[in-house]
């Protein structure tokens, strides 16, 4: 294994691939609004504003998330699913990382700048006691009832951990059952956080290079059918 001879050819590729994704016109990525929905995960006060993993990158996400839906609500999608860590005080999860977003608590909360948005009461709320929005959740149950839908927008934190698995779960999911679905990330509402080699080191975390993970998870997803776009134009 030689992954810094891997990466001296890779690496530049996928900084092109990242720097050159297409924005898409909204009709193009929103063919028929009635057969589309806009899935949001973890875009909540423990990503974004408070709380042990919260992050100014995942912070930065909430204004062009925030435009797409009132684009999107504007031009008829009416589809709006809100997947969101709400943690029991035991998670099991919390082996992993540390405690956050525990259910009853602020952290747990959708941020307030989609609290804010007229149709808020009109979403659908997923609470997830994990990274993954298609393990107990409901998101299944929801599939099974829309079959009607057929395009998917995923937006939300972090983009290699809960953004990917519901991504990918959409995309194996419609792969498995032979169903026609378009699965679609804009990447401008995506994003994922960054801790150094250094900072990682004094705290006995894992490093976790954000802009590398952000972009090889992207292109993963790429790989894998989902369409990946630089943004969505209102």
């Amino acid at each position: 294994m030689n992954l810094s001879k891997d990466a001296a050819s890779f690496i530049p590729y996928l900084q092109n691939w990242v720097d050159t994704l297409p924005a898409v016109p909204f009709d193009q990525a929103i063919q028929d609004p009635e057969r589309t929905a806009i899935l949001s995960v973890d875009v909540i006060n423990g990503f974004c504003h408070e709380g042990v993993l919260a992050s100014p990158r995942v912070k930065a996400i909430i204004e062009p998330i925030t435009t797409l839906m009132k684009t999107a609500w504007a031009r008829g999608v009416r589809n709006f699913l809100l997947s969101q860590d709400t943690h029991e005080p035991d998670a099991v999860e919390f082996g992993a990382w540390p405690p956050h977003c525990v259910r009853g608590t602020s952290e747990a909360e959708t941020v307030p700048e989609i609290r804010a948005l007229p149709f808020f009461d009109q979403m659908t709320l997923l609470e997830k006691n994990s990274i993954a929005s298609g393990l107990n959740t409901g998101l299944n149950v929801w599939l099974e009832n829309h079959p009607e839908v057929d395009t998917f927008i995923v937006v939300g934190d972090c983009t290699d951990l809960c953004t990917y698995q519901l991504a990918m779960h959409l995309r194996l999911d419609a792969n498995a059952r032979q169903l026609k679905r378009r699965v679609i990330v804009p990447a401008d509402c995506v994003d994922t956080y960054d801790l150094s080699i250094e900072t990682a080191q004094s705290i006995n975390a894992l490093p976790h290079p954000g802009d590398l993970l952000h972009s090889f998870f992207l292109y993963h997803m790429k790989l894998n059918g989902v369409k990946v776009f630089l943004k969505i134009l209102n």
